[in-house]
């Protein structure tokens, strides 16, 4: 162990930890100047909160906020062991190359990736700080889960300093095939991080075929099936853990009498429209909302959809908005929504809503009660839990979800009306098919994936990637 590994007395330790890059809270200045913290959003955050209440542990992330230096603290019952970043780091580490350079790359190279050294540099630099953090919290033969892809050198890292822990890492977006990843100068380096760990976790099956194949080819080590040897004789599984949501907490929230009403409201100031569909996305150009409010507008203009009697409502939360290409994308959003309502709408009624903000999950619960459709049309997109929460919010077997074939939710959905999102006048006759099918036809395809949701939950992917690592031995892998 390296002296920067070391347990202090003061350092707290835990027989589970979680890394991540961000920690699940962010930091909140009341008026009063008192300081709190709230739940942060994303993805990540809201599939792991049930997690960390059902295994006690530590999450170790930064907070959110560069140069911020704070010691480990308790917030809902979870240690949080907090990373120091500087602003030097979020832009070369988080900005660069996690965002600007892994990001697109993994995702189909819908935007072009770039490649930086220094980005480089400081992505190794702000992973070996990671480890060393981890490594001091960790208990003697803790159970380590490191998420995600600004990550990915964490698992080999941590195991050069402790190599009494059982690590575990999960890949939340897609892993992308040979002739991508090739691209990459540090693809040897990337995929030597990951075998760094016990059981390599991915999305879908694809991601860790791919994954398996690239290691045999680029690092010349023996595998068969999901199993990899390494050069110091250990063996690693690589397998696919479809993520999912809480949908019983979820649809609790949803069914109470307060977020009927206030479904109910949002339909009112909406003007009661007989259909409303409705979109919830970060703000990022591999969600697809281009093509989709290009697909809305036409319907609408060509009186295809009716704007007197639907409406569409898109949330966009706000995302990486430090970013050139992020920054590019709201404004072309902003001045593409304008032509569509300026050229449709009417005094008083707009065809498309378009809310740019983060909502509290008690009124997102509100807006999947209200709406009859939801529409999640990514480019590409690891799984999309968007889709899933939906589902878990419907009272009954209403509803529909128009759903991106690109989407890993797709694998599992199968009975949403699939798309592909980039053929607009295919996604126009989907959109049209969900509104004017059969209540018994979409009443059949809504049981069967709320039967699906609430079987395969957040609580069965814990537990399922958790059992098959502590499942593995020295020496065996996980038969598939």
């Amino acid at each position: 162990m390296s002296p920067v590994a070391k347990q202090t007395k003061d350092q707290p330790t835990a027989p589970f930890v979680v890394v991540a890059n961000r920690l699940p809270v962010d930091r909140v200045e009341n008026a009063d100047g008192t300081l709190t913290w709230r739940t942060s959003p994303g993805g990540l955050v809201t599939a792991f909160k049930p997690v960390m209440r059902r295994y006690t542990g530590a999450w170790v992330g930064w907070t959110g906020a560069p140069d911020q230096q704070l010691e480990p603290f308790v917030d809902d019952g979870v240690q949080l062991v907090p990373v120091r970043l500087s602003s030097e780091d979020v832009e070369d580490y988080y900005e660069g190359f996690s965002n600007a350079t892994i990001w697109p790359l993994y995702h189909d190279a819908i935007a072009n990736p770039e490649f930086h050294r220094e980005w480089w540099d400081a992505y190794v630099r702000v992973n070996q700080r990671f480890a060393d953090q981890t490594a001091q919290v960790a208990e003697p033969g803790a159970v380590v889960w490191v998420q995600d892809y600004q990550l990915q050198l964490v698992p080999k890292m941590l195991r050069d300093q402790r190599p009494d822990l059982r690590i575990g890492f999960f890949l939340h977006i897609p892993f992308p095939p040979n002739e991508l990843f090739q691209q990459l100068p540090w693809r040897n380096q990337i995929l030597a991080g990951l075998i760094g760990a016990d059981l390599v976790g991915f999305q879908l099956p694809g991601g860790a075929q791919n994954f398996v194949r690239l290691v045999r080819q680029r690092l010349n080590l023996q595998t068969q099936r999901d199993r990899i040897e390494t050069a110091d004789g250990r063996v690693v599984a690589a397998r696919a853990y479809p993520i999912s949501i809480d949908a019983e907490l979820l649809h609790a929230l949803a069914v109470r009498p307060e977020t009927e009403e206030r479904a109910a409201e949002i339909r009112h100031d909406l003007g009661d429209p007989e259909t409303l569909y409705l979109g919830v996305d970060r703000l990022d150009y591999i969600k697809g909302l281009p093509a989709r409010f290009l697909a809305f507008g036409e319907l609408f203009a060509a009186g295809t959809i009716d704007p007197e009697r639907a409406a569409f409502v898109q949330v966009a939360t706000p995302s990486r908005e430090r970013v050139e290409q992020y920054r590019q994308l709201r404004d072309d959003i902003d001045r593409l929504v304008g032509r569509i309502n300026g050229d449709v709408g009417r005094l008083g009624r707009v065809p498309i809503t378009y809310l740019h903000t983060s909502f509290p999950r008690e009124e997102m619960a509100a807006f999947y009660r209200a709406a009859d459709i939801m529409v999640v049309t990514p480019l590409r997109d690891g799984m999309n839990l968007v889709a899933k929460e939906f589902i878990a919010c419907r009272k009954g077997d209403n509803g529909a979800l128009v759903l991106s074939e690109f989407a890993g939710a797709a694998r599992e959905l199968r009975q949403a009306y699939l798309v592909n999102p980039y053929d607009i006048d295919g996604l126009k006759s989907r959109l049209l098919e969900a509104q004017n099918d059969s209540a018994p036809n979409r009443a059949r395809r809504m049981k069967q994936m709320r039967r699906h949701v609430f079987e395969y939950d957040v609580h069965w992917w814990a537990s399922s990637f958790l059992d098959d690592l502590a499942k593995l031995r020295p020496g065996e892998g996980i038969s598939a």
